[in-house]
């Protein structure tokens, strides 16, 4: 090979290189002329997006904004307000009332958390056997999450009341002499309104445990088993390990549910969230100072913001909880 072969090789390369280019361009632009369009890659994905970016800008980003302004404003529902500063967030660390509706939607998570991570898991474990008519149990444990919350509430206040269900076979069973006041008391009001929480997310968060469950290999039961552990070791050492990421999902979504409830106890405590309003939790209270004539519209959505830092805090920590699971 001479000393000249390898620039002219180059050369041919870059050469051939370049007629491929034009090549290229050429055939770009012929079908520009015969579609009557012309490509512009920095746009067209823009394009796709804008549909569900101006949905999300409409519905999710800008009343979230316009909540932070007018928090920092004392406006009624009636009248604009003006700038006030912190005055609405001082305000509601000095209000009674806020500190009673937080103290009742953390002790609502507290409780219901847990219910909603371990009772679905067992739930799901005892229909993943495979019987005849296990179908039929499948759904009728998902049949409550369908069902509307208005009449899942309505049904449970008919049941919890003086003279409902509960009671009325209590006392004909001669265990309670009289009525418990499930709906007429603060503490027994907020019990209940977590039983109906807990009776009604227990079918959804079964599907969950379902899903994660069918991912767990048999192999690991069958040999388990054949090392003697039981139906309760093989639970602990296998189910639970191999669930985890699906429990701190659960934990996570029921915290945020958690801290959002509202429906349970305005239909089982009626407007004022109870005897004094004593079982109010904060979208409660978010409902009774933002609405009616005299709504302070301004101090709700400081009370809005509050709980959204709150909830904030419990999804950090969920995510906090599933990177360190994984790593």
């Amino acid at each position: 090979m001479s000393p000249s072969s390898g620039p002219e090789l180059r050369e041919k390369s870059r050469a051939n290189q370049v007629k491929q280019a034009k090549r290229v361009k050429k055939a770009k632009k012929a079908m520009e002329a015969e579609t009557g369009l012309r490509h512009r890659s920095w746009w067209t994905p823009y394009l796709f997006l804008a549909p569900g970016l101006i949905m999300v800008t409409m519905f999710s980003l800008w009343p979230f904004v316009n909540t932070v302004i007018l928090s920092f404003t004392d406006a009624q529902i009636l009248r604009g307000g003006g700038f006030v500063g912190f005055d609405n967030y001082t305000r509601a660390f000095a209000d009674t009332d806020f500190w009673v509706a937080t103290g009742n939607s953390v002790l609502y998570l507290v409780v219901v958390v847990p219910c909603l991570v371990f009772l679905p898991l067992a739930l799901a474990v005892l229909v993943q056997t495979k019987v005849p008519g296990i179908g039929f149990f499948r759904s009728a444990f998902y049949t409550p999450v369908i069902a509307s919350a208005v009449v899942v509430g309505l049904i449970w206040q008919w049941v919890l009341r003086s003279d409902g269900l509960v009671n009325t076979l209590f006392q004909k069973l001669s265990i309670i002499s009289e009525p418990i006041p499930f709906l007429t008391d603060s503490t027994m009001l907020l019990v209940s309104a977590m039983i109906v929480t807990v009776w009604k997310g227990l079918g959804y968060y079964m599907v969950f445990y379902l899903a994660a469950l069918g991912n767990v290999s048999t192999s690991l039961y069958e040999a388990a088993a054949l090392d003697g552990a039981g139906p309760v070791r093989r639970f602990v050492s296998i189910t639970v390990p191999q669930v985890k990421p699906m429990m701190l999902l659960v934990g996570t979504l029921s915290a945020i549910s958690a801290l959002r409830v509202f429906t349970e106890i305005y239909i089982l405590g009626g407007e004022s969230g109870g005897p004094g309003g004593g079982a109010r939790t904060l979208p409660f209270l978010i409902r009774q100072v933002g609405l009616g004539f005299s709504g302070e519209t301004g101090y709700a959505a400081a009370v809005s913001i509050l709980l959204f830092l709150l909830t904030l805090v419990f999804s950090l920590l969920g995510r906090r909880l599933s990177k360190g699971d994984e790593s």
